[in-house]
């Protein structure tokens, strides 16, 4: 039996895609139809990749086809899918900063924030002007680092609008949750509250003319992350871990979730903290309780810089419980070692900015996924 190509075309119309209101010829979801004696072939393209939907639009063809056509025709469907593009949600740079540096770690616990705040302080003695943002919602320890946990931003006019004024210690900008909640009380938020408070941080803050601004992010690699990177187009990141199997396996993650596709963040560099243990009293001794230079060695498989390391000294912990950080102790071996890392971020961040294109902030294209914004 010869098919005719009108009389399918006419039956495909009393069908329509799942969740669309047109019938599939209407809608322009069937591209083509092509019969050979008793063989139809159907080209359909769909807006969205859910297989159940694609499944349903091949059945339903084939048995409009089979009931209204001929019921033994040999029917073969192809489905495309294209993916319709989506209005851009672009990060804005904010005004006066000229690089954005994220501080990240694949999971807790790995000294993250101590070495946000010394390398802050350290590029501050450098002559930088340095702001800092506690992104870091759930657990912010930036007030405690800097001794301003009494502190409150105060609200200040620029341009007409008001803004919030960060607070500044030691020669660093400061913003953190911190300073808007009592030192007791837990921050029990969802993610869009949590990346509301962000963003107000961010752009109702007058931060003023800053060569960086250090992002003090969450461990892990979630909704905060994915917020920020939203809502920012981040110079460079910088990933601290410990040199042990367990903390490199999360810094491998968080490497990986920077320089993934639909991400696109310049990793600047590991950071490999309490790489060593040596006593104030035999500052040349070096025991490597978590392992030997586990994260060095994580940077050159991953092929990224290697900013420096980080000795467990008593002093890095004791600084930060009363408010000083130590990279401020001058001829130490902790301000030697920041300011090494401080030279290797500065250096990195100008070759970025010499090779790579501005980073583009990212848009959510799925509830599952995200994608770079391209130009």
């Amino acid at each position: 039996m010869k098919l005719d190509r009108k009389e399918i075309l006419s039956a495909l119309e009393t069908i329509s895609v799942a969740g669309e209101g047109k019938n599939m010829v209407e809608s322009g979801a069937v591209q083509n139809v092509m019969t050979f004696g008793d063989e139809v072939v159907v080209d359909v393209t769909l807006h969205t990749p859910a297989l159940h939907i694609k499944k349903r639009a091949e059945v339903d063809i084939m048995k409009v086809i089979h009931e209204k056509i001929y019921d033994k025709a040999k029917v073969k469907v192809n489905i495309k899918v294209e993916t319709p593009e989506k209005p851009e949600i672009k990060g804005k740079s904010i005004p006066g900063i000229s690089n954005i540096i994220a501080v990240s770690s694949g999971k807790g616990g790995v000294g993250k924030s101590t070495i946000t705040a010394n390398l802050a302080v350290t590029l501050a003695n450098m002559g930088f002007k340095v702001g800092v943002l506690d992104a870091d919602i759930y657990g912010p320890s930036m007030p405690i680092m800097f001794d301003v946990e009494k502190s409150k931003p105060v609200s200040v006019d620029v341009d007409g609008k008001s803004k919030m004024k960060p607070i500044v210690s030691y020669g660093v900008e400061l913003l953190s949750i911190g300073f808007f909640t009592s030192p007791d009380q837990a921050v029990i938020w969802r993610g869009p509250m949590a990346s509301k408070a962000l963003n107000q941080m961010i752009f109702d803050a007058d931060w003023g003319e800053l060569d960086f601004l250090l992002l003090d992010l969450p461990p892990g690699t979630g909704d905060i992350h994915l917020s920020i990177m939203q809502s920012l187009p981040i110079t460079g990141a910088v990933v601290v871990s410990t040199p042990q199997a367990v903390a490199l396996a999360d810094a491998k993650k968080g490497v990986s979730m920077f320089m993934a596709e639909s991400i696109n963040v310049p990793v600047l560099g590991i950071i490999e903290n309490m790489a060593y243990f040596t006593p104030a009293e035999l500052p040349e001794n070096k025991y490597h309780i978590f392992g030997q230079e586990g994260a060095k060695n994580l940077a050159a498989d991953l092929d990224v810089p290697f900013l420096g390391e980080v000795p467990i000294v008593q002093s890095i912990r004791e600084a930060g419980d009363y408010g000083r950080p130590a990279a401020l102790q001058d001829a130490s071996v902790v301000a030697d070692a920041f300011v090494e890392i401080a030279k290797n971020v500065v250096s990195q961040t100008v070759l970025r900015n010499d090779s790579l294109p501005p980073t583009e902030a990212i848009k959510i294209t799925t509830m599952a996924g995200c994608s770079a914004v391209k130009k």
